[in-house]
């Protein structure tokens, strides 16, 4: 949770460079946070408050050897990902790759920090999944891609072990279509949500719905409730 008592929190956000990226960075950098931004584009750009206060290149497929960096975020932000009309094979291995793989890898990776994290407080992970988990997005790879990152958070959120639910929080971000360079066409602007994912982390939910579609809103709490209940289930009888 963030709030103004948290002001020493470091902020890592993957996807830094993007449309999106490039506004949480200034939202959180103007709000006095200390930003390490991930990207995969060089970064020769001058630093100010409209920029990270650290830029770290890495690689998809590559996640393990961010592992000292890591080490350093108290909130974790996976919002890097691909949306690409191909209907080639490669396509498709490669929007699960970088959408879905990549981002369980770095989950996985951050959860194993915060266990052996002798802080008292807790780690968060935000996981940019988009509305396309279960809605149409009009690109198959890209929708494929967002329901299994999607179906991998919710399972990962409802199994989490007792030691670890005492020091990791996950949550879940759920977007609505914004413009970018990947969608031009996008409703919403990447400043507004920026804006809001801010305004809504400080609330304690596991879902930041922002979306303009009314439909989101009542889908996506409906599905991981149901998820819910499927993994108490689970813990019962296995």
């Amino acid at each position: 949770m963030i709030n103004s008592l948290e002001k020493e929190k470091t902020i890592g956000i993957t996807g830094a460079s993007g449309a999106l990226g490039k506004e949480l960075i200034k939202v959180f950098r103007q709000k006095g946070y200390k930003v390490i931004g991930f990207t995969h584009r060089n970064t020769d750009s001058e630093m100010n408050l409209e920029s990270p206060n650290e830029w770290i290149k890495w690689e998809c497929g590559k996640e393990s050897k961010l592992k000292k960096h890591l080490k350093k975020i108290d909130i974790l932000i996976l919002n890097h990902g691909i949306y690409n009309l191909s209907r080639e094979n490669i396509n498709y291995e490669n929007s699960i790759k970088i959408n879905a793989l990549s981002k369980f890898k770095f989950l996985n990776l951050f959860e194993d920090i915060a266990l052996k994290n002798e802080s008292s407080t807790k780690k968060e992970i935000w996981i940019n999944t988009s509305e396309a988990e279960i809605l149409p997005a009009l690109n198959p790879s890209y929708e494929i891609s967002k329901s299994l990152i999607g179906k991998l958070v919710s399972f990962k959120k409802n199994l989490l072990g007792k030691d670890s639910k005492k020091k990791f929080i996950i949550r879940k971000i759920i977007l609505g279509p914004f413009k970018s360079k990947l969608n031009p066409i996008g409703i919403m602007s990447p400043k507004f949500v920026s804006k809001k994912i801010y305004d809504l982390a400080n609330s304690n939910n596991y879902l930041i719905i922002i979306s303009p579609n009314p439909l989101t809103y009542i889908l996506f709490p409906f599905k991981e409730f149901f998820n819910f209940l499927y993994c108490k289930i689970i813990y019962k009888y296995t």
